[in-house]
């Protein structure tokens, strides 16, 4: 199975950005808007300069006066683990696991096509596991 396999079930194409000189006042909009837990750091939707995730807001703005006016390029990971259309889907997990992160951009030739969260990759695998049981019971019984 590969990163576009579980990009293709998962049935939506879209992926939210947010402009790095947004404030964590219009990022916290934008995830409720959305119902998602983190956004792609973006300036024109295509290449991506960081992401940031709920998890940001908390870790880095604990403390800070006014966190509403401060910019998503202060609180956001600029270091970003990506992944390819081709990659494997076991890789994808085995790297989220021990990169402990819970988002992963898809880029194909530097451009973004996708976000995958744990949850849908999980989610891809558990339905994987569903099929092999499925099959194997029509098997047996067959």
């Amino acid at each position: 199975m590969r990163v576009k396999d579980v990009l293709t079930s998962k049935g939506s194409s879209i992926v939210h950005t947010i402009d790095p000189s947004a404030t964590v006042a219009e990022l916290l909009d934008r995830l409720a808007e959305h119902d998602v837990g983190a956004l792609v750091v973006s300036s024109d939707g295509e290449h991506v300069a960081g992401i940031v995730s709920e998890r940001d807001v908390v870790r880095k703005l604990r403390g800070v006066d006014d966190p509403g006016s401060e910019t998503v390029a202060t609180i956001m990971v600029a270091e970003v683990v990506t992944c390819g259309p081709d990659d494997s889907a076991d890789a994808l997990m085995l790297i989220m696991t021990n990169r402990r992160v819970r988002h992963v951009p898809v880029l194909e030739d530097g451009v973004l096509v996708g976000l995958l969260s744990v949850g849908d990759a999980v989610k891809q695998r558990m339905d994987t596991l569903e099929f092999e049981r499925d099959q194997l019971s029509s098997y047996v019984q067959g």
